[in-house]
């Protein structure tokens, strides 16, 4: 016997005409009010639509309604918008670089300090009309109150429309007035003025727009007969400063020479003068001494002495009667007597 499939699952699923006891299951009755659906479509839009966004630190955002920017910028944080109607930008806040190097594709990168881009090198004239190269790196920021009003006006592209532009034309004009030879001398005095007018010309753009954080010259590439000439001229100067040094090495030499013999005959002199004074001290000495004595030989004494010399002279005679005895003037200095026999002198008395 033949098996009917159709039937066997009419009969096992029994649909509602053909069953009159099949109720439909009923919703909850919270799913029964308006409200819950109202509440339903907004949390499924707010999935897809997404109508709020996060801001990081280093960023802000501009709330732009129906195409015009907010001019207060949002900060870090979530914030909410009303999608279709209302849009936010995040521009980034951090410190840019450009580096302006010779060979260099223009690009850029992005890293968690900010933004890198690389700028092909300057090139300039100097005083004279000719060529230099100039490599620096400029770093700068974004001015976060103003960023509403620099976007409206520059755009989002405002760096190419204001820094790179202002950088080249204020190297342009610090390099155009010194001459090359000059420029590796005063390198410090050109990237300071570079970096002063940078400021300044930023300065007078209106709202603001940028903060300048630092200019740094790296390198100034000379023409090669400049070079030439430089390296020439440092070669003359190293020359001259030896010459000089041998110069006054010699003459220092000389100078101590002459403080030698100088020396040796104020050594000399002074010697002399010391002989000299103590002869005339000695001299003095002796004259005072003869005056003290010539002082000291009163009549009295000289009579006393002449008693005693005579009174020797009589004890001599005692022992010698041939004596010849001569007595000097006066008396008053030593007498000398001579025995007449062998006519010899016998004796000296004082």
């Amino acid at each position: 016997m033949a098996t009917n499939y159709n039937d066997y699952f009419k009969k096992n699923n029994p649909t509602p005409e053909s069953d009159n006891n099949f109720n439909p299951p009923e919703l909850p009755p919270f799913l029964n009010k308006p409200i819950t659906w109202i509440v339903v479509i907004l949390i499924v839009l707010a999935v897809f639509a997404k109508p709020f966004v996060i801001i990081n630190q280093g960023e802000v955002g501009i709330l732009s309604t129906t195409g015009k920017f907010d001019d207060k910028p949002l900060e870090a944080g979530m914030h909410f918008f009303i999608p279709i109607i209302q849009k936010v930008y995040i521009v980034d806040t951090r410190v840019h670089i450009i580096n302006y190097k010779r060979n260099a594709e223009v690009g850029s990168m992005n890293d968690e300090t900010g933004t890198i881009k690389l700028y092909p090198s300057i090139n300039v004239l100097d005083s004279r009309g000719l060529p230099i190269t100039i490599e620096l790196t400029v770093g700068y920021r974004l001015n976060s109150a103003t960023s509403a009003k620099t976007i409206a006006n520059y755009g989002f592209n405002w760096e190419d429309k204001i820094i790179n532009p202002l950088v080249r034309d204020v190297v342009r004009n610090v390099i155009g007035r010194f001459p090359a030879e000059e420029l590796p001398v005063k390198r410090n005095q050109i990237a300071s003025l570079i970096n002063a007018n940078m400021a300044k010309q930023l300065d007078k753009l209106k709202f603001n727009p940028v903060i300048l954080e630092s200019v740094q010259l790296r390198e100034i590439i000379l023409p090669q007969k400049i070079k030439d000439q430089i390296e020439a001229v440092q070669i003359a100067k190293q020359q001259a400063e030896r010459v000089k040094y041998e110069v006054l090495r010699a003459k220092q030499e000389a100078q101590k020479r002459a403080a030698l013999a100088q020396g040796v005959a104020d050594a000399k002199k002074i010697q002399a003068q010391g002989e000299a004074d103590a002869v005339m001290i000695k001299a003095k000495a002796e004259a005072d001494a003869n005056k003290l004595i010539s002082e000291s030989l009163t009549p009295q004494l000289l009579k006393l002495k002449q008693i005693e010399v005579q009174a020797k002279f009589n004890e001599a005679l005692k022992y010698n009667n041939n004596a010849q005895i001569f007595l000097t003037p006066g008396g008053a200095v030593p007498n000398i007597w001579l025995d007449a026999k062998d006519k010899q002198k016998a004796s000296i008395s004082k």
